[in-house]
């Protein structure tokens, strides 16, 4: 394993004391964690640059530069009970941009009122129609796949499904997995990160699990199908997975990155907590290039 950006701990520790201190009050709703910025007390930004379209019955928004390259299959976090495509404007227009790929958000269906499995359904059924209509809509059959926090998740599982029910392996040539859980019934350090009030911890993660998968123990949440690290996982594409050394979801990406059999990138950033890259932080622009790099040259 291979920490990263060690040179701008000071910055990143400090950043999360002040978070922790300021979030040491009672937890935000769930209507207002859905009306604002994943991560942040405002609501997101919305760019003219995004489309709005419905795929395969799933609504969207779609980014496409005036150069296209490849197309970009995102799935946005927020523990598959808030968060949305329009949530990332900004990041996603540039990295369209700068990495020259058509970017499609996929608007999966939330959890408590939608859940298991209708979020991975809905990713499930653009990631299909992508394969079947990205040459003919943006000119190019090169697809990749990617997302944050429960959007890595899914993203992992989408792949499985496209494979196991589809026989589809191969279309998405790479996928960007950053601090996904990969493990609902909880890896170690999940289960012992405690109740330290960063953006995630053992408690919001457990709460996220019994929205997600009502009604589920530990053992069913091992399932391979809510589960990838419990399943197999060949056929798989190459993979960036990334990860802080502060989130309570580091197991997560180390144990799947031990077990992901195609070629690997490992980063774990120094000092930094679950949601890092939603924060105006240095490890934040470095990792937003890294991203861009990986999907341009993958």
């Amino acid at each position: 394993m291979t920490i990263t950006d060690a040179d701008c701990l000071a910055e990143t520790s400090a950043f999360n004391d002040r978070f922790e201190a300021s979030r040491g009050e009672v937890p935000k709703s769930l209507e207002l964690l859905r009306r604002n910025r994943v991560g942040g007390d405002a609501p997101p930004v919305r760019l003219p640059q995004g489309q709005d379209r419905v795929v395969a019955g799933v609504p969207v928004r779609a980014f496409v530069p005036d150069r296209v390259d490849g197309v970009y299959l995102h799935i946005h976090g927020g523990g598959w009970v808030f968060g949305t495509a329009d949530g990332q404007d900004e990041k996603l227009w540039q990295l369209a941009v700068e990495a020259r790929l058509a970017v499609v958000s996929v608007e999966y269906r939330l959890a408590p009122e939608n859940p298991f499995p209708a979020g991975p359904d809905d990713c499930e059924a653009v990631a299909r129609w992508l394969v079947d209509h990205a040459a003919t809509e943006f000119g190019t059959r090169r697809l990749l796949i990617g997302g944050e926090s429960a959007g890595a998740h899914l993203s992992v599982l989408t792949l499985l499904r496209l494979r196991d029910r589809h026989g589809i392996t191969g279309a998405y040539q790479a996928a960007q997995l950053t601090f996904g859980p990969y493990d609902l019934s909880m890896t170690p350090s999940q289960r012992s990160f405690g109740s330290r009030p960063l953006l995630s911890n053992t408690d919001s993660l457990r709460r996220s699990y019994e929205l997600f998968t009502p009604g589920m123990g530990p053992e069913a949440r091992r399932d391979p199908e809510i589960s990838p690290l419990f399943a197999d996982l060949t056929g798989l594409p190459p993979a960036r997975i990334v990860v802080g050394t502060e989130d309570p979801l580091l197991d997560d990406s180390l144990f799947l990155a031990a077990r992901w059999p195609a070629p690997v990138q490992l980063g774990v950033v120094a000092g930094a907590m679950h949601g890092f890259t939603l924060f105006p932080l240095t490890i934040t622009e470095r990792e937003k290039q890294r991203e861009r790099d990986f999907l341009a040259g993958a």
